[in-house]
């Protein structure tokens, strides 16, 4: 029997599987193809590509589209809201990693 690691259903479990095609993200969103396309003009999101050329999308990218697609909503410029995120998601990091050094040096 082969490692669990390596079956297929595992795919589904990882955030970063990139799992949901172009159509199908921008149908989960609610929002077009060129919404998409513009993340990644704006390099908030990197999709995978198919063999076939074709943008793929994983879990974690979709949540952050969608962070995004609040922002416009609310009237920020495109532009505007993927360094928001992008920030956002910076500041996430340094935290965790902030409370990691913290919880490691109590307990040293």
């Amino acid at each position: 029997m082969p490692p669990s690691s390596s079956r297929p259903a595992d795919k589904f479990d990882d955030d970063d599987y990139p799992a949901y095609t172009m159509g199908r993200a921008a149908e989960m969103l609610g929002t077009t193809p060129a919404f998409l396309r513009a993340l990644g003009e704006h390099r908030l999101i990197t999709p995978l590509r198919s063999e076939g050329g074709h943008r793929r999308y994983s879990r974690y990218q979709l949540r952050i589209a969608a962070r995004a697609r609040e922002l416009v909503d609310a009237g920020t410029p495109i532009e505007a809201a993927c360094r928001i995120v992008i920030l956002e998601d910076q500041l996430e990091e340094a935290q965790r990693i902030n409370e990691e050094l913290r919880t490691r040096s109590a307990t040293s």
